[in-house]
């Protein structure tokens, strides 16, 4: 069965783009059917997977708004090894529209992956970094929800705020969605914050915590200037290698 994941938080850089894009990549090198879905209008997740944002001839907002297919803009990204359903600024567009409608608003994005899904063996959400109609609509959408957090001190109440959303959003329209797992990124052990954050992720979420980690790694941040995904760009970098370790967690955890 299909696995639809949102990665989600609405604190910017936490590396929540860098962990889509890598994730798909290492997912699909472990023979998985992989979409990644841009839902961001910075586009940065179809950058990352070598696709010129300016120059898309359909986006994500063509089949949020305008009813095309998603099949019809659903690019193939080779050299990444996943298919993308590409975004980019035009999806600021979406939010103001889709406060505007009174029924429906959220279910756009199901309805859109509704004729797709099964192809594939993981559908993979990247969310703005807010907690807007469009994340709305990816949460309506996902079986459950990845968080990448930064372990900082303001992680917690962060993370308190998204979980609040993911409750209403159980208790209105997607009663099945779960908390797949919280993924600390940019992770420096010898720094006592991030070992004491770390603590308290464990001690108040217990195995909801992964325990793989992604650590700070250079070839991670020069990966995107290439379009590629760190797993092409540097394979056997420690950034690379932490990302395919998550992919694994993950295959084991959702049996995907």
């Amino acid at each position: 069965m299909t696995k639809i994941i949102a990665l989600t938080n609405q604190k910017g850089g936490v590396g929540k783009t860098t962990t889509a894009v890598n994730l798909a990549a290492s997912l699909a090198a472990l023979d998985r059917r992989v979409l990644l879905v841009d839902l961001d209008p910075q586009g940065h997740a179809t950058m990352g997977s070598g696709v010129d944002k300016h120059s898309l001839e359909a986006s994500v907002l063509d089949v949020l708004l305008d009813g095309r297919k998603a099949a019809e803009v659903i690019l193939d990204c080779p050299a990444a090894g996943f298919a993308l359903l590409p975004g980019n600024g035009d999806l600021t567009a979406a939010e103001v529209e889709l406060l505007d409608r009174e029924e429906g608003r959220e279910r756009c994005l199901v309805e859109a992956l509704d004729d797709i899904a099964t192809e594939y063996d993981v559908v993979l959400i990247d969310c703005p970094p807010s907690l807007n109609m469009l994340t709305v609509n990816a949460l309506t959408a996902a079986h459950g929800v990845l968080i990448p957090l930064q372990c900082e001190f303001y992680a917690m109440e962060g993370l308190s705020a998204l979980l609040d959303t993911v409750e209403q959003i159980k208790d209105s329209v997607n009663a099945d969605l779960e908390i797949f797992g919280i993924l600390r990124t940019m992770f420096d052990s010898r720094n006592s914050l991030t070992r004491d954050v770390s603590k308290q992720l464990r001690d108040y979420f217990g195995d909801a915590l992964l325990k793989t980690t992604i650590p700070r790694n250079i070839r991670v941040a020069e990966a995107p200037s290439h379009g590629l995904p760190v797993t092409k760009y540097a394979r056997f970098s420690r950034g690379s290698q932490a990302h395919r370790v998550l992919a694994k967690e993950l295959i084991r955890r959702l049996s995907l």
